[in-house]
């Protein structure tokens, strides 16, 4: 079986797109339905922007969701068996399974981005990554720290976790990582503690956009950050997609579920490798590539 999954934040890169507009007709009108919906010209942006303005949170998560969902409607037989995105990815995979509009994914996804990076302004906050250590050590330490916000964030195989949290949290939490065992505890380049409590205000805005959105009955199965399990119910893929925010990403336990519920091939969609390498490290025997 197959799985398509899509990328998060952190796959940019500057040109992003450009062949695929210049090349495909179709490509070249979601482009432009984009850039009027979003009213501004975010093509000019991933195509001819520097690195620096690619990483503005509401540049970066639209661009990432264009560039995947564009590649995916552009792909000719696609037929997904099931499929998965990373954070933002989520928005991707529900567009490409039919679960929302294209032009419905952009809003909702243009939103996310304004409202996680006003979330940003109110609570000062970071990420850092967790190498070495087990998922188990890292939980407890971050239970461990009073008097400060962090969290699991983002499960992305084992080996590799992401906490979220303030500032302070955050260095004293790399700090207990390492004293610990972990090889290495590294605070990452992002705005803000996604996936983490101190994304609440974002959470509220974006459950009032998901509510008055319409959802589809999905052409296949979506294992969702939250649950982790094959969802086709679009009550359920709603409520998950409100509690994705601040609850963490488990992105191991779901390519787990995918193996277990039968995929052996999985196509990354969109900018970037970085899924197909996490894929490689929870399943060594799945077969991946990239679109």
């Amino acid at each position: 079986m197959k799985a398509f999954v899509f990328p998060g934040q952190g796959a940019q890169f500057p040109g992003m797109g450009k062949s695929l507009y210049e090349s495909n007709p179709e490509a070249k009108a979601l482009f432009e339905k984009a850039n009027e919906i979003l009213g501004f010209r975010i093509t000019d942006i991933m195509f001819d922007g520097s690195e620096d303005d690619l990483k503005q949170t509401k540049v970066t998560q639209p661009a990432i969701f264009l560039h995947s969902v564009i590649l995916a409607k552009t792909t000719p037989d696609f037929a997904p068996d099931m499929v998965a995105g990373h954070s933002l990815g989520e928005f991707s995979a529900l567009v490409a399974n039919g679960t929302l509009a294209f032009e419905d994914g952009l809003r909702l996804v243009y939103q996310r981005a304004l409202a996680m990076q006003e979330a940003c302004e109110i609570n000062p906050s970071t990420m850092a990554a967790i190498l070495g250590l087990a998922d188990e050590k890292v939980e407890e330490i971050c239970a461990e720290i009073d008097g400060e916000i962090v969290v699991p964030a983002n499960y992305n195989c084992p080996g590799q976790l992401v906490i979220s949290g303030s500032n302070k949290g955050i260095e004293i939490a790399c700090e207990k990582m390492k004293a610990a065992g972990a090889k290495r505890a590294l605070p990452l380049p992002v705005g803000g503690a996604f996936h983490s409590p101190l994304m609440e205000p974002a959470r509220e805005k974006l459950q009032k956009a998901i509510e008055s959105t319409q959802f589809n009955t999905p052409i296949c199965p979506v294992y969702q950050n939250v649950s982790t399990t094959a969802v086709t119910e679009v009550s359920e893929i709603k409520k998950n997609l409100i509690a994705q925010l601040t609850a963490p990403v488990k992105w191991t336990q779901s390519v787990q579920n995918m193996v277990k519920d039968g995929a052996t091939q999985f196509v990354e969609c969109g900018p970037g490798k970085v899924l197909q390498g996490l894929v490689k490290k929870i399943h060594p025997e799945a077969e991946v590539s990239g679109l």
